[in-house]
């Protein structure tokens, strides 16, 4: 168990003769294996009474369940919990207990009936929910498959076709839906939700309402040709979708498996291929993420101190290019009051333009109605000077990257601001002590760098000085929180966490291509590898302006170990457009004489393990300086800014821990062998070099860090 008080299960025995049995194990009422063994006693025990009837089952507080308590994963896997036999609860708890039962049983639903929640409900005769409650199979997002009977349940009560659909895309869907399926039988008010349950289950017994095992239902299930067209087709959209993911292959084995060979045969397949997938490298980096994720908010000396944060409302952005007006888009959707500052009207009239062309295509698509977006756009207020400035609770700078600029915009700001005010820079790359030179309020100031399109993109770097206010950082991490980010805490330097661990990557990109690698054989191997897209798209992407702009700083902080290539200041020069260009081998090979190197025949041909390890051990090299100088708390912390900030495969559990399973003696005979043969570039530094010496893993605690945080 997760928690220190275990979860339990409570029955009360009403005067109707029903029996109802409830989930308790805040916050979610999570299914450990001990509440899971009490729901069978208690099933047991309400069998056995004679005054019991019928039994409803209901989770506390308005949650009927989370789901499998995925801390007891990690035990399971480790060998530190006992583990039951394979098929326990899925068959002689769900079904030979549950569902097998003399006496009718309804799920009364609300709030969440995710994964093995949904299949305790669905192994119930009935399920009543409320409209708003959210019921899915979402454990293919762990890299696990639904072990408790979902995969054979769920194609019975809303048809293969949907099913799929819930289990591959880990989408839940609300009450209502629910009911139009046919995964519940009604939809009321929460407050009317038990005794409706109650009286359903009385219903059930007198024979007025049908009593259906899930399991055994055919209505729903197509002839086995039709059925077998459906899942090849399922089978070809998971392999274009993911073609690394071996679990999602395995879950449409395991509900053909119950078409074919019957429901019984399809709940034993489940049993032994969750064992599998359980093991699986990609669950382990999955499960690592999950977890990562919900840590970031956690900053020991000061998410600890019991600091509450205070209700920011108002909300001023300076400069509406691409940064400011995709993060005033994130504000206002969030409810936040925004006013966006521009030098002058064309600009402003610009910046609100994008604005709302970003809401635009959230109606276009469906997720907003026409009346959403008047309110939502109705929140947000163009200005060309500081005077609305006075009242407002946070300012977040978005302007060009220039320091002069910045240091006369946070020495303005000053004059304005309300004392409380948090004075925040969108800046990727600039230190913050630089940018706050020029004013008195350095405790006032931090880094809050979204990453682009930031209406969309999770991450939210929170990036503080020596002099920024514990206060001030809690105060963001809730703004965070509310506008949907994942936000990571990391200390000032040079390009933060992601841009600085990730600068390597387009710069060993362009050492390659200079030696004779094709820069679309490059792209391929990183996609192919799980990346969205590899260093040169990427490059296109940004844009060469800012690529050259960030490069620059990075070669001016970190001179030993860049890779100055001209490939793309030529093509910037030339004014490129990001298209595939029959002229491009002409800008590689002016390129190439310009750093003085030819083709060598090696890297004309490199392999892609070759590739792969080339472009990301630099990028290990330098998350591992920026975790041994402080710059964030804990190795996991780069996890989730390789996943969230850069795409990094969250399959493959982020870049420490990836590379943690490769091994850091590996690493550092790699980038050892190739810095004696082509550089300081690639040269390890003392703490790859320390752990490799003493074989120990490279997320491991960093000793007595010198911590920035």
């Amino acid at each position: 168990m997760g928690s220190k008080n275990k979860g339990r299960i409570m029955m009360e025995v009403g005067a109707d003769g029903v029996a109802v049995i409830t989930i308790i194990n805040p916050p979610v009422n999570s299914l450990s294996l001990d509440v899971l063994q009490s729901l069978k006693e208690s099933y047991d025990e309400a069998l056995q009474r004679d005054d019991v009837k019928a039994i409803v089952v209901t989770g506390a507080k308005g949650k009927f369940s989370g789901g499998f308590d995925i801390t007891g994963f990690a035990g399971i896997r480790g060998g530190n919990v006992e583990q039951p036999k394979p098929g326990y609860i899925s068959i002689e708890v769900l079904s030979d207990t549950l569902e097998a039962a003399r006496k009718p049983s309804v799920a009364a639903i609300d709030g969440l009936a995710l994964g093995g929640g949904l299949e305790v409900a669905m192994a119930c005769h009935a399920r009543i929910s409320t409209p708003t409650a959210q019921l899915g199979l979402p454990e293919l997002q762990l890299g696990l498959i639904p072990g408790f009977g979902g995969t054979q349940r769920l194609p019975r009560l809303v048809g293969l076709t949907k099913s799929l659909e819930m289990m591959l895309t880990s989408k839940p869907v609300k009450g209502e839906e629910a009911l139009g399926l046919g995964l519940v039988d009604a939809v009321v008010s929460s407050h009317e939700l038990v005794n409706t349950a109650r009286r359903w289950a009385l219903d059930v017994l007198a024979r007025r309402k049908p009593w259906v095992a899930s399991l055994y239902k055919t209505d729903k299930i197509e002839s086995l040709g039709e059925a077998r067209e459906i899942l090849n087709f399922a089978r070809a959209q998971a392999r274009k979708r993911a073609p690394n993911l071996k679990h999602p292959l395995v879950c449409i084995d395991v509900i053909e498996e119950g078409i074919v060979a019957g429901p019984k045969a399809g709940l034993w397949k489940e049993a032994e291929a969750f064992q599998g997938v359980l093991k699986s490298d990609t669950c382990k980096s999955l499960i690592h993420i999950f977890f990562a994720q919900r840590g970031t908010s956690k900053v020991p000396g000061i998410t600890d101190r019991g600091l509450v944060p205070r209700q920011a409302k108002k909300v001023a952005i300076l400069g509406g290019g691409l940064m400011g007006s995709g993060i005033a888009t994130a504000l206002i959707l969030s409810n936040y009051t925004v006013i966006l500052k521009e030098v002058n009207e064309k600009f402003l009239e610009a910046g609100i333009g994008r604005v709302k062309a970003n809401l635009q295509s959230r109606v276009k698509k469906g997720k907003m109605t026409q009346e959403k977006f008047e309110k939502t756009i109705s929140l947000l207020s163009g200005v060309l000077d500081y005077e609305s400035f006075r009242d407002v609770d946070m300012v977040i700078e978005a302007v060009i990257e220039n320091v002069s600029l910045k240091q006369q915009i946070f020495a303005d700001l000053e004059k304005y601001c309300p004392p409380h005010c948090i004075l925040a820079s969108n800046t990727s790359t600039i230190d913050l002590n630089l940018i706050g030179e020029r004013t008195k309020s350095q405790d006032q100031i931090v880094g809050a760098h979204f990453f682009s399109p930031a209406h969309v993109m999770p991450l939210l770097e929170i990036v503080h000085t020596k002099h920024t206010s514990p206060q001030i950082i809690v105060d963001l991490l809730d703004v965070g929180k509310k506008i949907k980010k994942t936000p990571i805490v990391v200390g000032n330097c040079t390009g933060f966490a992601v841009n600085r661990m990730f600068f390597p990557y387009t710069q060993v990109g362009l050492f390659l291509v200079e030696r004779g690698t094709d820069v679309y054989q490059i792209d391929r191997v990183i996609t192919k590898f799980g990346m969205p897209m590899g260093p040169f798209r990427l490059a296109d992407l940004v844009g060469f302006g800012v690529g050259v702009a960030t490069g620059m700083q990075l070669i001016d902080n970190f001179p030993e170990r860049t890779y100055n290539s001209m490939l793309i200041p030529i093509m910037q020069d030339d004014k490129r457009e990001a298209n595939p260009d029959p002229e491009l081998k002409k800008y590689i090979e002016k390129s190439r004489s310009i750093s003085g190197v030819a083709v060598d025949p090696k890297f004309v041909k490199l392999s892609e393990k070759d590739i792969v390890e080339m472009i990301f051990f630099p990028v290990v090299n330098e998350a591992c300086r920026v975790f041994a100088e402080g710059i964030v708390v804990k190795a996991a912390d780069l996890d989730i800014a390789a996943v969230m900030g850069m795409g990094f495969p969250p399959y493959r559990g982020g870049i420490m821990f990836w590379a943690d399973s490769l091994g850091s003696k590996y690493i550092y005979s790699r980038l050892e062998e190739w810095s004696k043969i082509y550089g300081e570039f690639f040269k390890p530094c003392a703490f790859l070099a320390e752990r490799a010496a003493k074989g120990a893993p490279l997320s491991a605690p960093v000793e007595l860090a010198k911590s920035r945080l």
